[in-house]
């Protein structure tokens, strides 16, 4: 069964612990942590603190997609912070197999995920470390942005090189999430559609009944 993954980036930080609470009650279990650093994207959002204290609130799995620049430098801070899973961008790393390389030494799923405009076969030559990769469907750095159809056909051809976990983020909700899973998708990262109606339990529930 495919795994919705609330991206916590869309919930009200006002009451994170609550919003958190809720969506694991609609049945997620996987969190989806977005960590922006305002220089790769043109955001900025959460670090290891903030990780830190999901970790003691929550015992989901936590998904940290570093959209960040040289994200070597804060690999071992945000696996002190109780990361389950680090996701790199292909774009940031000149070393990318390095870079996974030493995600798995932490002893964390590592994974690499790619822009709409990044071709898969910069994977090519470090599939066989990827435990996760990540098709992101928008351009990353904000939430609320609209799906990319053509992000489906990069999913297919994805997911006939090899087994790791198939991620898509950006975008989806009840339109789109049948055909993510049905292009090859895994994990479905979604955000405004499970935060952006005040009913974070009822949303995963439906997204999760979508997809049966």
């Amino acid at each position: 069964m495919p795994e919705i993954l609330p991206s916590l980036l869309a919930a009200d930080f006002a009451c994170l612990g609550d919003q958190i609470a809720q969506a694991e009650a609609g049945g997620a279990t996987v969190l989806h942590v977005d960590v922006m650093d305002g220089h790769f994207v043109p955001n900025i959002s959460m670090g290891p603190p903030v990780l830190a204290a999901v970790r003691k609130i929550s015992k989901s799995f936590l998904d940290v997609h570093l959209m960040i620049s040289d994200p070597d430098r804060y690999l071992a801070a945000f696996a002190d912070a109780g990361a389950d899973s680090l996701l790199v961008h292909q774009e940031t790393c000149p070393h990318l197999h390095r870079t996974l390389e030493a995600i798995k030494k932490l002893g964390l799923k590592c994974g690499a995920a790619l822009n709409p405009g990044t071709p898969i076969s910069t994977l090519d030559e470090a599939l066989d470390l990827c435990g996760i990769v990540l098709v992101m469907s928008v351009n990353p750095g904000f939430g609320g942005q609209k799906f990319i159809p053509s992000t489906l056909a990069k999913t297919r051809a994805l997911r006939a090189k090899g087994k790791f976990l198939l991620e898509m983020d950006g975008g989806i909700g009840l339109d789109n999430a049948r055909a993510c899973v049905d292009a090859g998708a895994d994990w479905l990262v979604c955000g405004t559609s499970v935060f952006g109606n005040g009913d974070p339990a009822a949303s995963v529930h439906r997204l999760f009944a979508t997809l049966q």
